[in-house]
């Protein structure tokens, strides 16, 4: 018996599977790139909802060794979220004690300082003449500024509670919505880490899921544990040597200190501006003025050169230039929490794309993706089809000469 012939495969089939390629790898590319774009605006838009969530999440996430901790002492786990979440409070609130309460002393008589601050800065403004006529201008202006009189003065807060509703009323609806998020997500923690690796259809899934959560709190966790008792150090330093030099309310300028070294690069540079500010503000004389920022530049040169990579050490080491890119494109969507939440977030993307594969852009483009080039490189042999115009298959040159050429 016979069979039946097999139909040949059509003669243009793989030129058509490759345009079919392309055409798919274009249109993917095309909208990656377009919610790539499209991300930030809708993360700055958002931001009343985005930001809350996202500084939840992160505070949650670093919490959770101690949620483990607590629910290893066999502590139901949601009396082991709350008792995370009140000490989270517990610690906002004395931040907000320490550094806002004095902070708002020293703007409310900073338009009474001015002219001391002028006083102070003249030998410089003498020293530096080609700027003399700039700064002089400048600091008439600020000089010459009327202060707006009111009839009742600002209360200053006393609390969180207290700051949050005297900034704006919607943000105390956000701090009460990330309080509700850091609680129900380390309530729901155990749970819901044994959905995600459970709900694996291989056994393979189910431990790369483990294991990139698992790295995640890891590293996430470490870095700001490690971060903020090096940071907490540096601020207690800093303060007992403002304290020792005579620099009013120490405690506040360590704190700002502390919290300004959270942001790389720019943050201790802020601090070291409105220490000299403070300074200017305090003495008279110019350069016992400048001491407090002196103070803290070699503190801070001690610590991010000596202290910070001996502790840290290489496991959490990141590259400076992604930290540049996460610092710009958060602090531009989100102001100055988003510089400040820019290292834990990019310390998550990079571990979640570590596990997950990082996508070669490159080949994607150029290899075997959209670009697909047509002209084949020297010494790779012609197949029959596919020929480059101008050639036969066995890769003699065709004669072009005839009267249509």
């Amino acid at each position: 018996m016979v069979e039946p012939a097999l139909p040949e495969p059509a003669e243009g089939a793989p030129k058509e599977e490759l345009r079919r390629d392309r055409l798919l790898a274009a249109l993917t590319l095309i909208a990656g790139a377009g919610l790539v774009l499209a991300l930030p605006f809708a993360l700055k838009a958002g931001s009343r909802f985005f930001l809350p969530l996202t500084a939840a999440i992160v505070i949650a996430i670093a919490l959770v060794p101690l949620l483990e901790w607590l629910e290893r002492r066999r502590l139901p786990a949601p009396l082991a979220a709350f008792a995370c979440v009140l000490l989270f409070l517990v610690v906002a609130n004395g931040a907000i004690a320490s550094i806002v309460l004095p902070a708002w002393g020293w703007a409310e008589i900073l338009p009474e300082r001015i002219d001391r601050v002028q006083q102070n800065i003249a030998p410089l403004i003498d020293f530096y003449s080609n700027l003399e006529r700039f700064v002089n201008e400048l600091l008439a202006n600020v000089a010459n500024t009327p202060v707006r009189q009111t009839g009742a003065t600002a209360e200053r807060p006393a609390s969180l509670l207290d700051f949050t509703a005297s900034t704006a009323p919607s943000a105390l609806i956000e701090m009460f919505f990330a309080i509700l998020v850091i609680y129900f997500f380390l309530a729901g923690w155990t749970r819901l880490r044994r959905s995600a690796i459970t709900s694996r259809t291989s056994f393979g899934g189910a431990m790369a899921t483990a294991r990139v959560i698992q790295d995640v709190v890891d590293f996430t966790s470490a870095y700001l544990g490690t971060i903020s008792f090096i940071n907490l150090t540096l601020g207690l330093l800093v303060a007992g040597a403002l304290w020792f030099v005579g620099m009013p309310t120490p405690l506040m300028w360590g704190g700002i200190v502390a919290v300004l070294n959270y942001i790389p690069y720019f943050g201790p540079i802020l601090s070291a501006a409105l220490l000299a500010l403070g300074g200017l503000m305090t003495f008279t004389d110019v350069w016992w003025a400048l001491l407090p920022a002196a103070i803290m530049v070699g503190a801070h040169l001690v610590e991010a050169n000596v202290v910070t990579p001996l502790i840290v050490g290489h496991r959490l080491t990141i590259s400076p230039l992604m930290i540049l890119v996460a610092l710009s494109f958060w602090g531009w969507v989100w102001g100055t929490p988003g510089a400040l939440l820019a290292v834990p977030l990019l310390i998550i993307i990079q571990t979640v794309v570590r596990a997950a594969g990082k996508p070669d852009i490159a080949g994607f483009l150029f290899e075997h993706g959209t670009l697909v080039n047509d002209v084949a490189p020297p010494g790779t042999p012609v197949q029959a089809g596919n020929a480059p115009a101008g050639e036969k298959a066995d890769g003699k040159a065709v004669d072009r000469s005839g009267p249509l050429a």
